[in-house]
């Protein structure tokens, strides 16, 4: 007769060979995340573009005055300035002498300014962007003789 068949017992050079194989999965995994952190910070850190890195450095202000025939300010003047690039058109209402100002206009697109003041319209100011300067002093004049 043949003995009886001994009962199936787990194969220790599979055991065995399985803990250093979970081990280097576990380290991989952390050295990855690691890596993933350190090349997000690096991203974030650093400009993405020169574009974006020129238009962070460089805001230009437009800012002036709009006057009337006798060269006095006027008061309630509707001044718009349009960017060529997005087309988008911002508005500001004159102070009581006349002035108005512009903050974080975009150096890497043309500009046009100009006034608007009881249905009368002053001359359009172009802005070039290739000009370099930061801060545009304009006066825009509105004919307001009767």
């Amino acid at each position: 007769m043949l003995p009886a068949p001994a009962a199936a017992k787990p194969c220790p050079r599979i055991i065995a060979s399985m803990a250093p194989h979970s081990y280097s999965a576990a380290r991989f995994a952390r050295l990855l995340a690691l890596l993933c952190c350190l090349v997000a910070l690096a991203s974030a850190l650093a400009p993405s573009s020169p574009r974006l890195l020129a238009q962070s450095q460089a805001q230009r202000v437009v800012q002036g005055k709009v006057v009337g025939s006798s060269g006095a300010g006027i008061k309630g003047a509707t001044v718009y300035l349009k960017d060529g690039r997005t087309l988008a058109v911002k508005s500001y209402i004159a102070a009581d002498d006349g002035t108005f100002r512009f903050g974080q206009v975009a150096p890497n697109s043309d500009c046009q300014l100009w006034a608007e003041f009881a249905g009368k319209k002053s001359a359009v100011k172009n802005i070039s962007s290739f000009d370099s300067r930061t801060e545009f002093n304009i006066t825009l004049k509105i004919d307001t003789a009767k």
